[in-house]
């Protein structure tokens, strides 16, 4: 876990907030309106004491009026095509479940460096875990492909509960409630592509 998060600290999300937040002239307490989130939350995720879920980035890049890329990109990097081979990959983040230790998702850029893109493409690997309504998120204006490369997932959406298997996907708006956990004996493996309308 401690390499994982020292990887994910690499990106300085917490700076690049900041100094996004700054260049638009907004107080923690104005960005905190914009994105519902709190205001002591702000801080510690600028500070890097809180290493912000995917669902809390989306809601801070649309009140600083950036694309998810934007976290996980070098500053000068302005590629238009990018090749990310398999063994370059590395844990971009982690999802984690409010008021819990266990994270059961780890996410994967599958395109760093293309800047602004309307979809953001990412490898999943999802634990084994039980699941639990604290793993429901949504974000506004999204929609969400999810293709399952190995594994069993179950994905929760609203009220219902749909079981996706390797091979399977599926393609939801993600302004309802939704989570997933994977099922069966092995950690499943998913591409993600999170799309901005």
């Amino acid at each position: 876990m401690t390499d994982i998060k020292a990887q994910i600290k690499e990106f300085r999300i917490g700076e690049k907030i900041r100094h996004q937040r700054q260049q638009r002239r907004l107080t923690l307490q104005e960005l905190s309106e914009l994105t519902g989130l709190s205001k002591p939350l702000l801080s510690q995720i600028e500070n890097e004491q809180v290493i912000p879920p995917l669902a809390t980035l989306l809601k801070i890049g649309r009140g600083l009026k950036v694309d998810i890329h934007f976290f996980f990109e070098d500053e000068g990097n302005r590629q238009r095509l990018v090749v990310t081979h398999g063994d370059q990959l590395r844990p971009d983040l982690q999802r984690q479940a409010v008021n819990a230790e266990h994270r059961p998702y780890t996410y994967h850029s599958l395109a760093p460096g293309m800047r602004h893109k309307h979809m953001e493409p990412f490898l999943v690997e999802v634990e084994d875990s039980h699941w639990d309504d604290k793993l429901f998120l949504r974000h506004e204006g999204e929609e969400e492909f999810l293709y399952v490369l190995e594994g069993e997932i179950e994905l929760h959406y609203d009220s219902d509960i749909y079981r996706i298997t390797s091979g399977d996907s599926v393609y939801y708006d993600s302004g309802q409630p939704h989570g997933l956990v994977s099922v069966g004996n092995q950690k499943a493996r998913i591409v993600a592509v999170l799309y901005s309308k």
